[in-house]
């Protein structure tokens, strides 16, 4: 999960008002899913045939090259297909007045 945040600050129209900033802050959380396993298993005699994998679950702990092989179907983690869900929240504080 990455997690961003970004502060826009905006300088006063007038310059000889210092209480007319506006200060906007919005933050992006992306969650990355691999689901269905979509590896050819009969390309090599001209076909088409997947094996069933509906989501991957890693082999090994975080880091280690088997968190990158999937335990259900045997295959690397970029066969399966991956979903990105990113949730952009922004705030935004209106100048003093």
């Amino acid at each position: 999960m990455k997690k961003r945040q970004m502060v826009i600050k905006q300088r006063p129209r007038n310059s000889n008002t210092s209480s007319s900033w506006t200060t906007t802050t919005s933050s992006a959380t992306s969650n990355v899913r691999y689901v269905e396993c979509q590896k050819n298993h009969a390309a090599n005699i001209g076909g088409y045939a997947v094996d069933g994998c509906r989501e991957f679950m890693a082999s090994g702990n975080e880091g280690t090259v088997e968190a990158l092989r999937c335990a259900a179907c045997g295959c690397h983690r970029n066969f399966h297909r991956k979903e990105v869900d990113t949730e952009v929240v922004c705030e935004y504080s209106p100048p003093n007045a």
